[in-house]
C-alpha cells in the first residue's frame, strides 16, 4: 500500500475521525437527523479539510511557529465561508437544514487538527489525500448515524418511508436520540475491543507517549511520539549493529582458532 492509499485508509477506518479519535461530536450529534444531512455535512467538511490541509502544506515553510494556529484558522475560515455561500446558492434546503453548522466548521477539531499534526509537517499531495481520508471517514460516520436515526425516529431511508408512522420511535430524531445512537456505537467498540478513544481495553502501545491512544496523536504529543519511536529506532538499530560486530569478531577468534589448531597440528607432523 503506497503512502496516499494508507492516508486514505487511515481516515476511513484506522483512525475515522467520529468512531475512533472521537473528534467532532459537535456536529456529529447536531445534524444527523437524517442521512442527507450526514452527507452535507461530511462533504462540506470533506471540502474544506482537503483544501486547508493542501494549502497550510504549501505555506508550511512560510508561516511563523508563532502564529500558525491563527493563520490556520484565517486559512480554514477562508474555505468554510465559500464552501457556506455555494451550499447557499446551490442547495438552499440543505443549508436551512444545517444552519449554524456550516460555519462553526471553522472551529471543527478534526480540521485544525490535521492541520496542525499532519498537513504542517508533510507535502502538499499527502496532505490533501489525508484531508480526502479524514473527510471520507466523517461522511461515512454521520451518515451511518443520520441513517439509524431518520430509519428508527422517521421510519424513512434517503427520504422514502419504509416504516409505518405508528412504529415510530420519535425519540431518536431529537436531540437525546443522537446520544442514544452514539452511546450504542460506542458501548459495541468497547464490547468488541475495537480502537476507540473511549476504550480503555483495547490494545495500547507501549512504543508511543500516548500508550496508543489515537486521540492525543496531536500537537505536542504528536511530536513526542515521533521523538520517542525514532529513539526506539535508533536503538534498535545501535543493537542490531553490536550484534553485527559480536558475530563479526566471534566468527574471527573461530577462524584464528581454526588457524592456531592447524598450525600446531602442522608442527606436530613435522
Amino acid at each position: 500500500m503506497n503512502k496516499n492509499m494508507e492516508r486514505l485508509y487511515n481516515g476511513i477506518i484506522k483512525e475515522n475521525p467520529t468512531f475512533v479519535l472521537m473528534l467532532g461530536m459537535c456536529p456529529t450529534l447536531a445534524v444527523t437527523t437524517s442521512a442527507i444531512n450526514g452527507i452535507g455535512m461530511g462533504l462540506s467538511t470533506t471540502a474544506v479539510l482537503v483544501f486547508s490541509n493542501f494549502i497550510i502544506s504549501l505555506l508550511r515553510n512560510i508561516i511563523p511557529d508563532r502564529v500558525r494556529i491563527p493563520a490556520y484558522i484565517v486559512v480554514i475560515a477562508s474555505l468554510v465561508t465559500v464552501v457556506q455561500l455555494l451550499i447557499q446558492g446551490f442547495l438552499p434546503s440543505l443549508y436551512s437544514a444545517l444552519g449554524i453548522y456550516i460555519p462553526l466548521i471553522v472551529v471543527n477539531c478534526i480540521i485544525l487538527g490535521r492541520a496542525e499534526s499532519y498537513a504542517a509537517k508533510n507535502d502538499p499531495i499527502s496532505s490533501a489525500f489525508d484531508g480526502i481520508g479524514m473527510g471520507l471517514g466523517f461522511t461515512i460516520a454521520l451518515t451511518c448515524i443520520g441513517l439509524f436515526r431518520e430509519l428508527l425516529g422517521a421510519g424513512a431511508v434517503f427520504g422514502q418511508q419504509i416504516i409505518p408512522e405508528d412504529y415510530h420511535i420519535s425519540i431518536f430524531i431529537l436531540a437525546p436520540g443522537a446520544f442514544f445512537v452514539l452511546s450504542i456505537l460506542t458501548a459495541l467498540q468497547n464490547k468488541f475491543k475495537a480502537p476507540s478513544a473511549t476504550n480503555g481495553s483495547a490494545p495500547k502501545s507501549s512504543a508511543l507517549v500516548c500508550g496508543g491512544n489515537c486521540a492525543s496523536c496531536m500537537g505536542a504529543a504528536c511530536a513526542e511520539n515521533h521523538l520517542k519511536l525514532a529513539e526506539k529506532a535508533a536503538e534498535e538499530a545501535a543493537k542490531a549493529a553490536a550484534a553485527k560486530k559480536a558475530a563479526a569478531e566471534k566468527a574471527l577468534a573461530a577462524k584464528k582458532a581454526a588457524e592456531a589448531a592447524k598450525a600446531a597440528e602442522a608442527g606436530k607432523t613435522e
